[in-house]
């Protein structure tokens, strides 16, 4: 009985890991087994990354409440207390838009849950 390879699929293969290593330079993007190594890296980054960048959004958005909120004559732990004690549920996204693009509206929210 003659050999059979699976030589479709493996083509496949490599051709899926060669057209995401475009752009990769020297061999990297030209030889199969160094480009394999990079893009698994690659995607392994990728996968790390869409975590840290939940994590770098949030603190930005607290940074931008917190600079607002001293404008205003608060600190940003008390804007949050008194937030939710006035069960006022507005997420850090929404306020962070708020304080960058909106200040006057901000500043009545402030005012609203100091009251």
């Amino acid at each position: 009985m003659p050999r059979a390879t699976n030589n479709v699929a493996a083509r496949q293969r490599r051709k899926k890991i060669m057209k995401a290593a475009k752009g990769y330079r020297l061999g990297r993007g030209k030889l199969y087994n160094n480009a394999k190594d990079q893009v698994e890296k690659g995607w392994q980054y990728a996968y790390r990354d869409r975590r840290v960048k939940k994590r770098a959004f949030r603190s930005l958005w607290i940074v931008r409440i917190n600079a607002a909120c001293r404008m205003n004559g608060i600190s940003y732990s008390r804007f949050i207390n008194l937030l939710q004690k006035a069960n006022i549920n507005l997420d850090r996204k929404v306020l962070a838009d708020m304080a960058v693009y909106n200040p006057q509206d901000f500043e009545a929210l402030v005012k609203q849950v100091s009251a």
